[in-house]
């Protein structure tokens, strides 16, 4: 029963899987969700803000690397938190 309703939480969601997050165009103000799986903590988090795009991996502006740098200092404590945080999803996949 159990992994029947995670499974439905999954669909419901519109995810592929536990830990893959996806793009929301149509939420109003988050532009990810990612049902995050840590042990048996299954939690579902929507984050970063609609319409704006992190710096990327290679920033290539020194104004791009600040942002980045800037990003990862500001959040570096929820970052560390792991897999249960939007700050730790929000810097894999944004920035």
């Amino acid at each position: 029963m159990a992994t029947a309703k995670r499974d439905s939480l999954l669909k419901r969601i519109g995810v592929s899987g536990y830990n893959k997050p996806k793009r929301t165009p149509n939420h109003p103000t988050k532009s990810h969700v990612v049902v995050a799986k840590s042990g048996d903590t299954v939690k579902t988090i929507r984050f970063g803000q609609q319409g704006v795009s992190g710096a990327g991996k290679n920033p290539s502006s020194a104004k791009e690397k600040a942002r980045r740098r800037s990003f990862k200092a500001r959040h570096a404590a929820n970052i560390r938190k792991g897999k249960t945080s939007a700050a730790y999803w929000a810097d894999k996949v944004k920035w």
